[in-house]
């Protein structure tokens, strides 16, 4: 049996606190029913406004739920409160005496503020992704994957993602059959990629030259262009805004005018009949084959997967 030990810091998501608790419940009754030893033996540890003593040095597994957060602003207050501070400490503290860690969504921040993700595969909530990589540049964040099991470390996405880092957790903690028998118990899909859910609207708003350039390739996204043209639409040189992209959004130019590209056709596939081959046109491919393949590539399904059902 496990030692599990689930860190809810005053504020944090509930449900994905309460989703730790479900799929750990739902692995040790799925046991139950089946005669074997119950794989996981959980306890949960608070940290809030009021200084808790309690150590996490007894346990062999440590999941930390979201934080709860709304902004990057909130992030960073969030992350100089005494509350993380002790959390981060007492993190640290245990995976130097041996223990695994699991966290998502902004929870990431907290492990990387320990040092513990430097020079490992990880990723994090998507929106929060450029600000992740500016802040820990020895981390190889990993952003579009739901899920990153860097074991003794896994770490997980935006918020739901803690859904998908909890069947990462009993996959190798309890077995592959058992984390597929809690998946179809709870209903759960396996979801490999944030890419689908990536706002670029978003992303791009936090600078008003990236901002500008996502409306430009908008207005002008039915026709072939360069990314220098695209450069020159905001007056920026090449380079330096590739690299105001690349801070901005953690995207490449081309990944940025793909995904635009990719969310336009999807909404036309989910609200029209347009054929395949048309909506291709619209977004500024001259080869529908060409949108299949990042369709496929973005979302792992075919462009039919988003039509709208009769």
């Amino acid at each position: 049996m496990t030692r599990v030990a689930v860190v809810e810091i005053q504020g944090c998501m509930a449900s994905s606190a309460a989703i730790t608790h479900d799929v750990m419940a739902t692995a040790n009754r799925i046991s139950g029913t089946t005669k074997r030893a119950l794989p996981f033996d959980v306890d949960t540890v608070r940290y809030g406004s009021r200084r808790n003593s309690e150590t996490l040095r007894d346990a062999e597994l440590i999941i930390v739920p979201g934080l709860g957060i709304a902004s990057a602003d909130e992030l960073d207050g969030k992350l100089k409160s005494p509350a993380c501070r002790h959390a981060a400490a007492m993190l640290a503290e245990a995976f130097q005496a041996g223990a695994a860690l699991a966290a998502s969504c902004a929870s990431t921040f907290l492990l990387a503020e320990a040092g513990l993700l430097d020079g490992r595969r990880a990723t994090t909530t998507w929106w929060l992704a450029p600000a992740f990589q500016r802040r820990y540049p020895e981390v190889e964040l990993v952003t579009d994957q739901i899920v990153v099991a860097d074991w003794p470390i896994a770490t997980g996405g935006a918020a739901m993602a803690q859904m998908d880092l909890m069947l990462a957790v009993v996959s190798r903690f309890a077995g592959t059959s058992l984390a597929k028998a809690c998946a179809n118990y709870l209903l759960l899909d396996e979801r490999r990629s944030q890419a689908p859910f990536m706002a670029v609207t978003y992303l791009a708003g936090q600078d008003p030259r990236m901002a500008k350039a996502e409306s430009w390739v908008r207005d002008n996204i039915a026709r072939d262009f360069c990314i220098d043209e695209l450069a020159g639409a905001v007056a920026l040189a090449p380079r330096t805004f590739a690299r105001r992209l690349a801070a901005t959004c953690g995207l490449t130019p081309i990944q940025f005018v793909q995904r635009i590209r990719v969310e336009t056709a999807r909404l036309l596939l989910e609200t029209t009949r347009l054929p395949v081959d048309q909506i291709a046109r619209k977004v500024g491919y001259a080869e529908p084959s060409t949108l299949r393949r990042l369709i496929r590539r973005d979302t792992r399904h075919p462009p039919g997967h988003f039509r709208p059902v009769a």
